[in-house]
Formats: structure tokens, sequence, C-alpha cells
């Protein structure tokens, strides 16, 4: 039985789910009618561009969603308050290490380079942010990029890992010990 959706944000949520279990090249659109209970027209409906459009409008989802909840925050709000709120952001929206982050699925298979610019600037936009409040909260230009870079390089690698063990406490941990590193540099 199919399902009926109303709004292209339900479908987004519903086929970025298939594209995380199943990668992009895995998720046919049998796989993806099968798995969301969506018809192929509806689908076609919101996607007219077909598999490709999907994954795009879905990267620009999660894009946006960072961009309000913790990039924004991050570039404007008080740098404290906003990296505290960055690694429970961080924690709510990967589910603990119980989700993985789809555009860093797709930064690591063939589907890199179809989405190359959407990818490079998710990442170097959390990079930036995290950086630039790192720098407001009182540590050098040099220290901030090179300890922003090496959060996010900690946060993904834990995704990879928590799901590679199947543990995701793996995720917490990394995600606490981040935390503690990052308030110990800020004093």
């Amino acid at each position: 039985m199919t399902r009926t959706i109303f709004e292209k944000s339900d479908a987004i949520i519903l086929v970025a789910e298939v594209f995380r279990e199943l990668g992009y090249e895995g998720a046919s659109m049998s796989n993806i009618t099968a798995r969301t209970k969506l018809s192929k027209g509806s689908l076609y409906h919101f996607f007219p561009g077909g598999k490709e459009e999907m994954a795009a409008e879905i990267m620009a989802n999660i894009d946006a969603w960072f961009v309000n909840e913790m990039f924004k925050p991050l570039e404007e709000d008080e740098p404290h308050a906003a990296i505290a709120r960055m690694w429970e952001t961080t924690d709510t929206y990967f589910r603990s290490g119980r989700r993985i982050c789809l555009i860093g699925a797709f930064a690591l298979d063939e589907t890199r380079d179809r989405f190359a610019a959407a990818i490079q600037a998710y990442f170097n936009r959390w990079i930036e942010a995290l950086a630039g409040a790192l720098t407001r909260a009182g540590l050098k230009t040099t220290e901030a990029n090179a300890l922003a870079e090496e959060a996010v390089v900690g946060i993904q690698g834990a995704l990879i890992l928590a799901r590679a063990l199947g543990d995701d406490a793996i995720f917490g941990r990394t995600l606490r010990r981040w935390r503690e590193r990052v308030e110990a540099k800020l004093g």
C-alpha cells in the first residue's frame, strides 16, 4: 500500500533514510519506493530530476538544518554558549551515534564527484564556523583553525567507528572527550 504525502519536506525525510541505509548507488528507485511506501509517481512529482535531484534536495535540507541549528549560532552567538550548543546539537542530530552523516557517507564513495561542491561547502562551513567561535572565545586563529578541523574529523570518525563496531557509545565518549578538550583550551 502506498503512503500519501502532501509535502515535499516529508518525502525528503523518508528518502534520506533510504540513502542513509543503502547509500546513493544502492538506493534504486525500486528500493526507494518499497522502503518509503511512496509511489514512483509521487516521487517524480516531488523530484522530476529523479534520484540525483533527491540527493541534491536532501543535502540542501541537511545543510539548511545545520546552518540554522549550528553554523549560524557558532558564527553569531556568544562563542562559549554556541560551542556548548554545538556538542548538544551534534549528539541530537546524529542520535548519539545511531545515525550516520549522510553528507559524510556521500563523500566516501563515487557520489562525492557528483556532489563535490555541496559536500565541500558543508564541511568547510562547519570547520570555519567552529574556528570563528574558538577565535572569538580567545584562541589564536591558527590554533582555532587546527582545533576546529580536528574536532570535525573526530566527530566524523566517531560516527564511522561507532557504525563499524556496532557500538554507539563510541560516539558519546568521543564527543565528551572533544568537549572537555575544547573547554580546557578555552580555560
